[in-house]
C-alpha cells in the first residue's frame, strides 16, 4: 500500500512549525513572567493588613482562619492570627477586592507553588489584639481600630475607645485593674460594646 504524499498545504505547516519560535514558555528552564492580571500566590502584607477578619468572611474555599486566644483573654500582649492556606484556595481574588485596606492581601504573580510538604503551604500574619479591660473580650486588631482612627479623622474623638488607642500613642497610660462592679470612671476605660452599654445604663439611672 502506497502512503499518499502530503498535501502542500500540510507541508507549508509543517515547515513553518519547525522553523516558527514555540507557542510555549521555556519554564522551568527560562523563569516565566505572568501577563498582568494573572492570580498567583495569594500573601499578606504586614504593613498593610489590619487583621480585621474581612478577608476570612468572604473566602468562599475557607482557606482563610482566623485564630484568637480563648475569651477572658487574660494573657500579656495577645495576637492574632491570621492563616490562609493556599493549598485550598481557589484564586478566586474575593480576599484582595473585599480587603478594607485595598492591599493587606493580595493575589502575586508566584505561580510554581509546588511542596512535599502541604503543612508548609501557608501565608501568615499576626497582630496585636485590643481587649476589653473589664471583662476580657475581644474588640479587634490594635492597627484595625488605629485605621479607623486614621480615616475618620476627628470623628474619632466621638467614640471612647477611638480616642483612647489614638491618644495612647502618644502617652501611654496603663490600665486600671477592674472593680468588683461598674462604676462611672470605667467609662473611659477601652471596652467592649456590652460594658460601655452596662456602663452608660448604670450612669444614667444610678
Amino acid at each position: 500500500m502506497r502512503i499518499p504524499l502530503p498535501k502542500l498545504r500540510e507541508l507549508k505547516e509543517a515547515v513553518r512549525s519547525l522553523l516558527s519560535r514555540p507557542y510555549t514558555t521555556r519554564f522551568p528552564y527560562v523563569a516565566h513572567e505572568p501577563v498582568d492580571g494573572f492570580r498567583g500566590k495569594p500573601e499578606y502584607f504586614e504593613n498593610d493588613c489590619v487583621g480585621c477578619g474581612a478577608c476570612e468572611a468572604v473566602c468562599p474555599a475557607g482557606a482563610i482562619t482566623m485564630i484568637d486566644p480563648a475569651e477572658p483573654v487574660t494573657e500579656k500582649n495577645p495576637v492574632r492570627r491570621m492563616e490562609l492556606r493556599y493549598d485550598i484556595c481557589i484564586f478566586c481574588g474575593n480576599c484582595q477586592v473585599n480587603c478594607i485596606t485595598g492591599t493587606g492581601v493580595q493575589l502575586t504573580k508566584k505561580y510554581d507553588l509546588a511542596l512535599f510538604d502541604r503543612k508548609l503551604a501557608v501565608e501568615s500574619v499576626e497582630k496585636e489584639l485590643v481587649i476589653c479591660e473589664l471583662c476580657g473580650a475581644i474588640l479587634t486588631a490594635k492597627d484595625h481600630l488605629k485605621w479607623m482612627v486614621k480615616r475618620l479623622g476627628t470623628l474619632s474623638y466621638g467614640n471612647p475607645t477611638l480616642l483612647l488607642i489614638s491618644q495612647r500613642e502618644l502617652i501611654p497610660v496603663e490600665s486600671g485593674k477592674p472593680g468588683k462592679e461598674l462604676r462611672r470612671p470605667d467609662i473611659v476605660k477601652i471596652l467592649c460594646p456590652k460594658c460601655r452599654h452596662d456602663i452608660m445604663l448604670k450612669d444614667i439611672w444610678d
